[in-house]
């Protein structure tokens, strides 16, 4: 069982930054991929961004490609959203996604193909 813990959401203003956490805990964890997945009120859940833990691959969404960075400490089965340029539509739950097995590059935008789930945490982003 794997149990990801997110942290670091808040409110903050247009153009500010916030920096997300997300630790993968649990024993005897293999972690293949994490990701960034948020969700809006009434919209659906859109993928942010991933990486691969074991190799450090990045993939990102168009609308947050040159603001955000994600990174990652394998070591440790942790991962970072560096959230910059923050706008208002970037408001929503942003919730941290774990896969334990191979997936390939365009299934890691998919939130179906993971395993484990965190609780999210909310970021507002005022006008």
């Amino acid at each position: 069982q794997v149990q990801p813990v997110e942290s670091g959401g808040g409110l903050v203003q247009a153009g500010g930054s916030l920096r997300l956490s997300c630790v993968a805990s649990g024993r005897n964890i293999n972690v293949f991929n994490m990701a960034w997945f948020r969700q809006a009120p009434g919209k659906e859940r859109e993928f942010v961004a991933s990486v691969l833990l074991t190799y450090g691959n990045t993939d990102y969404a168009n609308s947050v490609k040159d603001r955000f960075t994600i990174s990652r400490e394998h070591g440790k089965n942790t991962v970072y959203l560096q959230m910059d340029t923050l706008k208002p539509e970037d408001t929503a739950v942003y919730s941290c996604a774990v896969r334990t097995r191979y997936s390939t590059i365009s299934s890691r935008r998919r939130p179906d193909e993971y395993d484990f789930w965190g609780q999210g945490t909310q970021v507002t982003v005022s006008s």
